[in-house]
């Protein structure tokens, strides 16, 4: 019985009966729809993911309509994070009515799209909120942050008590007797070859995330 149930809602998906929830955002400018969103959700920082539009006019029938083929011929379309912009290349999907732009996100936060011309001499002016991109941590498995956090704890640490060392020798408070400037210089030279290893591991943690 329940290979047969798993085998119908498989069928389903196969032929669309059911379909995937988007949290894509859609404008109405008479007579059209415009819809944009992100092709892969969540969106993701560093993920390569795609800007999908999708442009339609309903028709009379409730439920049906009609894909808008060539809809940015005379439309700049922009990407927008906070005060960064860049105008995109707008693809089309061989849907008809539907688009996308390849792009690769690089901070977490809220992103929009922009679009002015205008669509069979319908004027076209609008900004499109679409869904936040978030940080790796909701795909990470097994998380990280504990760890991270232990680590920079610890390099903190390193970093205060080399300071301190290098604070207590300049000023006299650790005395060198053996031979002088000698002894000095090989006290430098660890405290060096410290500090060089609390850098590498800095960069080890900085790459590892």
């Amino acid at each position: 019985m329940k290979i047969l149930v798993f085998g119908i809602i498989g069928l389903l998906f196969s032929i669309g009966m059911i379909a995937p929830s988007f949290a894509h955002t859609t404008v109405h400018v008479e007579p059209y729809e415009i819809e944009a969103g992100w092709g892969i959700e969540p969106p993701v920082v560093g993920i390569r993911n795609d800007l999908i539009l999708k442009v339609i006019e309903r028709g009379e029938k409730e439920g049906t309509f009609t894909g808008i083929t060539s809809a940015f011929k005379d439309v700049d379309a922009t990407v927008m994070f906070g005060g960064a912009t860049k105008k995109i290349d707008i693809n089309s999907d061989p849907k008809p009515g539907y688009y996308f732009s390849p792009i690769i996100p690089t901070k977490t936060g809220t992103y929009m799209v922009e679009l002015k011309g205008e669509i069979r001499g319908t004027p076209i002016d609008i900004k499109i909120p679409i869904e936040d991109v978030e940080p790796t941590a909701v795909l990470d498995f097994p998380p990280t942050s504990s760890e991270g956090a232990a680590d920079v704890a610890a390099l903190k640490n390193a970093i205060s008590s080399l300071q301190q060392d290098v604070s207590k020798l300049k000023s006299g408070e650790t005395e060198v007797t053996s031979d002088g400037g000698t002894a000095y210089d090989f006290a430098i030279f660890g405290l060096s070859i410290a500090g060089a290893a609390i850098i590498l591991a800095i960069i080890a943690l900085i790459k590892r995330k």
